[in-house]
């Protein structure tokens, strides 16, 4: 099986974004990986849902949803709305992460739990059964083009680890820092899903780096 690529639109160009959307519709790319962030949760602000509900006319790639925002289970209509399969909702985020879970679940997406670096896999334990998928912070979030966080590495192992334990089917997905060197690391880890944003529509051949990225 080869590795799940989900590029990052928050790197792509926004001035002529109908052409990366093509791209991605080209490329081998599995998914595309949107970051909506509010500002307050992390200290950036990104695109909306005026730009996420266009995608859907446009690519046939599915949509992984990633709510850097305060509050996520307020929009989980709007992103049910967009046509994502998964929506990301972080850990640090909600207070009532089982509820929000089933909602999720209850609107016809996957739901997905997002660590940041600081937060250890074991907050999982209680309810790795009942996800679709894990995604672990590389980076500390908020802006793309950050350096890789090593200690990821072993983040992945551990969740890994407990995914085996308790029999969960959840994907591990792994987003920030995430290149050649640090996927084929990360893969060899455990990691199934690499979001990869500045490193795909940096490259002079993005397509290529997809296709390289799959093959890790």
């Amino acid at each position: 099986m080869s590795t799940i690529v989900a590029p990052s639109l928050l790197s792509a160009n926004f001035l002529n974004l109908e052409k990366d959307i093509e791209m991605l519709n080209r490329s081998e790319a599995d998914w595309i990986h949107l970051d909506i962030m509010d500002g307050v949760f992390v200290p950036n602000i990104s695109f909306g849902f005026a730009v996420t509900d266009l995608l859907k006319k446009v690519t046939n790639k599915p949509l992984d949803t990633h709510l850097m925002i305060v509050k996520p289970e307020k929009f989980i209509d709007e992103v049910a709305a967009t046509g994502s399969t998964f929506m990301n909702v972080h850990y640090e985020a909600t207070t009532h992460l089982h509820r929000v879970v089933q909602q999720i679940k209850n609107s016809g997406m996957k739901p997905a739990v997002t660590l940041n670096p600081h937060t250890p896999v074991s907050v999982l334990e209680d309810i790795i059964t009942e996800l679709d998928m894990v995604l672990l912070m590389s980076v500390n979030p908020g802006f793309g083009g950050q350096k890789f966080i090593p200690n990821t590495i072993k983040k992945v192992t551990q969740l890994k680890n407990l995914i085996i334990k308790y029999n969960s089917n959840a994907l591990i997905e792994v987003d920030g820092g995430v290149n050649l060197e640090t996927g084929r690391m990360l893969v060899d880890a455990g990691a199934d899903v690499l979001v990869a944003g500045s490193f795909v529509f940096s490259s002079e051949n993005p397509e290529e780096t997809i296709k390289e990225l799959k093959e890790l």
